[in-house]
């Protein structure tokens, strides 16, 4: 494959960073693009310093509701609060760089010529009447929820991606992410497996909405970043489902946990958020017969990856001041 100028917005977020060390590792010019609100330079590790010796990878500090000129062939457009607690945190900055981030990037797309996959996301669905969700399924979500400005801002955004292609015949990916999990998540960002694994391994009791009866389905990040280069290299525009059609239920998930911590685990149940899913699990047949796309990563593996990457984490680390003036128990985000 011809090595290409690749521009990868939220890049130094946790998928963005995975995604970025994987297009970097296949040879390619690699432009990461964060404000750092949600993202740390500290994902990439040990790597950063020789990624940036190399001449093949770029940081720029910069916020995507604000316009950028730059040369790219391909735009990865991942920038935008993903977990509740940070995009609830602002909600007008969120619908803002959900809506205005994206028509700035499709106005870098169409000045330069360049490829652009947009990471929209299985909140379009909302809380699903169709299970499992198809992706000519339209949602059923609340436009005026405590949710809405991403839910609701990622719809917007895909329309904004489908207007430009038809009118400008920019050409577009979108792609529509399920729960994602491994390493580079935030602790204690809202997201039921990060918070689940950080209140393990803290021995507090896991917080568990409802009954725990509720679903979704999770999907290793390496699996996930290769269904968006797969996205991205193919020929369909999309909309195209990304991420594990294997569904459970929370206390599911909790025993996992508990398996690979290898100590019981108390619990706490709490009512229910406002406008939480109670079912979420793609439909892949798009993904498999159009991509080859096929995730690989059992829970079981996936699970024990991530508990040493937070074990790592909270040692090496501690709490990210971020995180720790926004912890909130854990729910099915």
């Amino acid at each position: 494959m011809k090595p290409r100028s690749i521009l990868v917005t939220g890049g130094a977020g946790f998928i963005g960073s995975n995604l970025c060390l994987r297009l970097f590792g296949e040879g390619h010019h690699v432009i990461c693009l964060d404000n750092c609100f949600t993202g740390d330079l500290r994902n990439f590790g040990d790597a950063y310093r020789d990624m940036v010796l190399s001449g093949r990878f770029e940081f720029i500090r910069h916020d995507v509701t604000e316009p950028i000129t730059i040369e790219v062939d391909e735009i990865y457009h991942l920038a935008c609060p993903a977990s509740p607690v940070h995009y609830q945190y602002n909600p007008v900055k969120t619908i803002k760089t959900n809506v205005m981030g994206t028509h700035h990037m499709l106005g870098l797309a169409k000045r330069v010529n360049a490829r652009i996959l947009l990471a929209s996301t299985s909140e379009v669905y909302g809380d699903p009447h169709v299970h499992p969700q198809t992706e000519d399924y339209w949602g059923n979500v609340n436009p005026i929820g405590v949710r809405s400005c991403y839910d609701e801002g990622k719809r917007v955004a895909e329309t904004l991606m489908f207007d430009y292609h038809r009118q400008h015949d920019i050409p577009i990916r979108v792609a529509r992410i399920f729960n994602t999990y491994g390493p580079n998540m935030a602790i204690d960002d809202g997201r039921v497996m990060s918070n689940f694994i950080c209140q393990a391994l803290r021995g507090e009791p896991l917080t568990v909405y409802g009954e725990g009866e509720q679903t979704r389905s999770f999907c290793y990040v390496s699996d996930l970043v290769d269904g968006l280069c797969r996205l991205m290299n193919g020929d369909n525009t999309g909309p195209i489902n990304l991420g594990n059609d294997g569904e459970i239920t929370m206390l599911e998930l909790v025993k996992a946990i508990e398996d690979s911590v290898g100590t019981p685990l108390k619990i706490v149940h709490k009512p229910l958020p406002q406008d939480d899913p109670v079912r979420r699990r793609p439909d892949l047949t798009k993904a498999r017969t159009l991509l080859g796309y096929d995730p690989k990563v059992p829970l079981e593996e996936g699970v024990k990856q991530t508990i040493q990457y937070f074990r790592k984490l909270l040692k090496d680390w501690g709490e990210r001041p971020i995180e720790a003036a926004r912890r909130t128990p854990a729910h099915a985000k």
